[in-house]
Protein backbone atom coordinates (compact mmCIF):
# COMPACT_ATOMS: atom_id res chain seq x y z
CA UNK A 1 0.00 0.00 0.00
CA UNK A 2 1.01 3.59 -0.50
CA UNK A 3 1.35 5.99 2.40
CA UNK A 4 -0.60 9.22 1.70
CA UNK A 5 1.52 12.37 1.40
CA UNK A 6 -0.98 14.46 3.38
CA UNK A 7 -3.68 13.76 5.90
CA UNK A 8 -7.13 13.49 4.29
CA UNK A 9 -9.49 16.16 5.53
CA UNK A 10 -13.27 16.21 5.10
CA UNK A 11 -14.35 19.47 3.48
CA UNK A 12 -17.97 20.45 3.97
CA UNK A 13 -20.31 23.28 4.78
CA UNK A 14 -21.79 23.16 8.28
CA UNK A 15 -25.59 23.07 8.00
CA UNK A 16 -26.44 21.88 11.49
CA UNK A 17 -29.99 22.23 12.77
CA UNK A 18 -28.85 24.86 15.28
CA UNK A 19 -27.47 27.14 12.59
CA UNK A 20 -30.09 29.75 11.73
CA UNK A 21 -28.63 31.05 8.48
CA UNK A 22 -28.25 29.10 5.29
CA UNK A 23 -24.76 28.70 3.85
CA UNK A 24 -25.52 31.41 1.30
CA UNK A 25 -28.40 33.81 0.75
CA UNK A 26 -31.09 32.51 -1.57
CA UNK A 27 -30.98 28.85 -0.55
CA UNK A 28 -34.03 26.82 0.43
CA UNK A 29 -33.40 24.59 3.42
CA UNK A 30 -34.73 21.03 3.43
CA UNK A 31 -34.49 18.34 6.12
CA UNK A 32 -31.68 16.72 4.15
CA UNK A 33 -29.82 19.71 2.71
CA UNK A 34 -30.23 22.98 0.87
CA UNK A 35 -30.59 24.11 -2.74
CA UNK A 36 -30.97 27.33 -4.68
CA UNK A 37 -34.29 27.95 -6.48
CA UNK A 38 -32.46 27.48 -9.80
CA UNK A 39 -31.08 24.11 -8.67
CA UNK A 40 -34.56 23.02 -7.53
CA UNK A 41 -36.10 24.03 -10.86
CA UNK A 42 -33.44 22.31 -12.95
CA UNK A 43 -33.53 19.14 -10.85
CA UNK A 44 -37.30 18.89 -11.29
CA UNK A 45 -36.98 19.55 -15.03
CA UNK A 46 -34.25 16.88 -15.37
CA UNK A 47 -36.52 14.10 -14.10
CA UNK A 48 -37.65 12.03 -17.12
CA UNK A 49 -41.37 12.59 -16.76
CA UNK A 50 -44.00 15.27 -16.26
CA UNK A 51 -44.85 16.53 -12.79
CA UNK A 52 -47.82 18.68 -11.86
CA UNK A 53 -48.73 19.74 -8.32
CA UNK A 54 -52.17 20.87 -7.20
CA UNK A 55 -52.74 22.22 -3.72
CA UNK A 56 -55.31 21.18 -1.11
CA UNK A 57 -57.88 23.45 -2.79
CA UNK A 58 -57.47 21.67 -6.16
CA UNK A 59 -55.59 24.61 -7.69
CA UNK A 60 -52.73 23.94 -10.12
CA UNK A 61 -49.63 25.50 -8.57
CA UNK A 62 -46.70 23.99 -10.47
CA UNK A 63 -45.66 21.85 -13.42
CA UNK A 64 -42.25 20.74 -14.59
CA UNK A 65 -40.90 21.64 -18.01
CA UNK A 66 -38.78 18.61 -18.85
CA UNK A 67 -37.68 17.52 -22.29
CA UNK A 68 -39.95 14.47 -22.27
CA UNK A 69 -43.31 16.18 -21.60
CA UNK A 70 -46.19 13.92 -22.60
CA UNK A 71 -49.21 16.13 -21.96
CA UNK A 72 -48.76 19.72 -23.13
CA UNK A 73 -49.11 22.40 -20.45
CA UNK A 74 -49.06 26.17 -20.74
CA UNK A 75 -48.46 28.60 -17.90
CA UNK A 76 -52.14 29.55 -18.22
CA UNK A 77 -53.03 26.46 -16.11
CA UNK A 78 -51.29 27.93 -13.06
CA UNK A 79 -53.99 29.09 -10.66
CA UNK A 80 -56.72 27.16 -12.47
CA UNK A 81 -58.91 24.51 -10.88
CA UNK A 82 -57.62 21.04 -11.77
CA UNK A 83 -61.15 20.03 -12.76
CA UNK A 84 -61.00 22.68 -15.51
CA UNK A 85 -57.83 21.09 -16.89
CA UNK A 86 -59.45 17.73 -17.72
CA UNK A 87 -62.02 16.68 -20.31
CA UNK A 88 -65.56 16.55 -18.88
CA UNK A 89 -65.61 12.75 -19.30
CA UNK A 90 -62.74 12.31 -16.81
CA UNK A 91 -63.59 14.99 -14.22
CA UNK A 92 -65.56 12.48 -12.10
CA UNK A 93 -62.46 10.23 -11.90
CA UNK A 94 -60.26 13.21 -10.91
CA UNK A 95 -62.73 14.21 -8.21
CA UNK A 96 -62.93 10.64 -6.84
CA UNK A 97 -59.12 10.43 -6.57
CA UNK A 98 -58.95 13.78 -4.79
CA UNK A 99 -61.81 12.84 -2.47
CA UNK A 100 -60.01 9.60 -1.49
CA UNK A 101 -56.71 11.44 -0.93
CA UNK A 102 -58.32 14.18 1.18
CA UNK A 103 -60.21 11.61 3.27
CA UNK A 104 -57.03 9.57 3.80
CA UNK A 105 -58.50 6.46 2.13
CA UNK A 106 -55.70 6.35 -0.44
CA UNK A 107 -52.20 7.70 -0.88
CA UNK A 108 -51.71 6.89 -4.56
CA UNK A 109 -53.48 5.87 -7.74
CA UNK A 110 -52.01 4.63 -11.05
CA UNK A 111 -53.29 4.46 -14.62
CA UNK A 112 -51.57 3.41 -17.84
CA UNK A 113 -52.55 4.01 -21.45
CA UNK A 114 -51.17 3.43 -24.94
CA UNK A 115 -50.57 6.62 -26.92
CA UNK A 116 -49.09 5.73 -30.30
CA UNK A 117 -45.61 4.35 -29.66
CA UNK A 118 -45.71 5.55 -26.05
CA UNK A 119 -46.90 3.50 -23.10
CA UNK A 120 -47.84 6.17 -20.57
CA UNK A 121 -47.90 5.57 -16.82
CA UNK A 122 -49.86 8.24 -14.94
CA UNK A 123 -49.36 8.23 -11.18
CA UNK A 124 -51.07 10.36 -8.57
CA UNK A 125 -49.65 10.78 -5.06
CA UNK A 126 -51.24 12.43 -2.04
CA UNK A 127 -48.77 14.90 -0.56
CA UNK A 128 -49.06 15.13 3.20
CA UNK A 129 -47.19 16.99 5.91
CA UNK A 130 -45.42 15.19 8.74
CA UNK A 131 -48.72 15.13 10.69
CA UNK A 132 -50.52 13.36 7.83
CA UNK A 133 -52.53 16.41 6.79
CA UNK A 134 -53.30 16.63 3.08
CA UNK A 135 -51.34 19.36 1.29
CA UNK A 136 -52.15 18.49 -2.30
CA UNK A 137 -51.61 15.99 -5.09
CA UNK A 138 -48.60 15.29 -7.27
CA UNK A 139 -49.25 13.90 -10.75
CA UNK A 140 -46.28 12.13 -12.33
CA UNK A 141 -46.51 10.99 -15.94
CA UNK A 142 -43.84 8.97 -17.77
CA UNK A 143 -43.43 7.08 -21.02
CA UNK A 144 -42.45 3.64 -19.75
CA UNK A 145 -42.07 1.99 -23.18
CA UNK A 146 -38.26 2.46 -23.09
CA UNK A 147 -38.15 0.95 -19.60
CA UNK A 148 -40.22 -2.04 -20.68
CA UNK A 149 -37.81 -2.62 -23.56
CA UNK A 150 -34.82 -3.08 -21.23
CA UNK A 151 -33.19 -6.51 -21.43
CA UNK A 152 -30.12 -8.01 -19.83
CA UNK A 153 -27.85 -5.89 -17.66
CA UNK A 154 -25.89 -2.68 -17.95
CA UNK A 155 -23.30 -2.05 -15.26
CA UNK A 156 -21.91 1.33 -14.32
CA UNK A 157 -19.78 2.76 -17.10
CA UNK A 158 -20.36 -0.23 -19.37
CA UNK A 159 -20.71 0.30 -23.11
CA UNK A 160 -24.21 0.56 -24.62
Amino acid sequence: MIEPETQWELKRINISDTEEKLPEAGHVRFETGFLTPEEISQILNAIPGDMTFIDKNDTVKYFSQGKERIFARTKAVIGRSVQDCHPPTSVNVVEKILEDFKAGRKDSEDFWIKMGDKYVLIRYFAVRNKHGEYLGTLEFTQDIAPIQAIEGEKRLLSED
